[in-house]
């Protein structure tokens, strides 16, 4: 089954923004931790037999609520997340987060409040030099800071369909839990287009803030995209508690 190609949700978004100089880090993980840490009436989402952990660092750009222009120093920042992919009782695929560290301390509040994320205030900085971005995050409370270093190889295209970069990166459906319920919340944005990405700098360390073990390895697949215009929708409650 394909996940791109998403047809635009029904109703008004809520919010727009705009993800810019995504780097996807991604390691193949086995299915059965990953499960053992998701809550009741979620499943980890597979391909080819393997569960997936991802990195993904960013830029937060032209972020505001629907109807509302940009607020300036408010409504541009930085993020980076660790995910998996996963699936729900009625079979729908998206994206299930350990972490979301932000240096915008209004964001992590809305989003925790609102959207019943993990949102971490993070000291953030990124700069781009001779055709690289140059991006650290420093969890508040942590000592060491992340740093990637990375641009695209070759000429970006939308992923391939049925390939592992679909799989990976064409995710439209996020879910949290609350009170012992699965929240579920749409975006809709064009298919992104992608290039191999060259990562002369890279950390695990987020991994390893998310309770699971560090890997030993390079990242199994590293994707850079140039960003794509988003519309966030409302957070909706599962139709099926955690419990079930």
């Amino acid at each position: 089954m394909t996940v791109s190609g998403q047809p635009r949700p029904p109703g008004l978004a809520v919010m727009h923004q705009r993800w810019t100089d995504l780097l996807f880090l991604h390691w193949a993980w086995d299915a059965e931790e990953i499960q053992k840490s998701l809550p009741p009436g979620l499943v980890a989402d597979t391909f080819d037999g393997k569960a997936w952990l991802g990195i993904v660092p960013f830029f937060m750009r032209g972020v505001r609520p629907a109807l509302l222009p940009p607020v300036p120093g408010i409504s541009d920042f930085l993020e980076l997340n660790v995910r998996t992919y996963v699936r729900d009782a009625e079979g729908n695929a998206g994206v299930w987060f350990y972490s979301l560290d932000c240096n915008q301390p209004l964001a992590v509040r809305v989003a925790r409040t609102f959207f019943h994320l993990p949102y971490f205030d993070s000291e953030m900085q990124a700069t781009k030099r001779g055709g690289f971005t140059e991006y650290s995050s420093r969890r508040t409370g942590t000592d060491e800071a992340s740093v990637y270093r990375y641009q695209g190889q070759v000429s970006a295209r939308p992923a391939e369909q049925g390939s592992l970069e679909e799989f990976l990166v064409e995710r439209y459906r996020l879910f949290a839990e609350a009170n012992g319920r699965i929240f579920s919340g749409q975006v809709w944005h064009k298919p992104y287009e992608i290039s191999k990405a060259l990562v002369p700098e890279w950390s695990a360390a987020p991994i390893g803030l998310a309770a699971f073990g560090e890997p030993d390895r390079p990242p199994d697949n590293a994707l850079v995209s140039q960003g794509v215009d988003v519309r966030v929708y409302p957070l909706r409650r599962a139709l099926k508690p955690a419990s079930a």
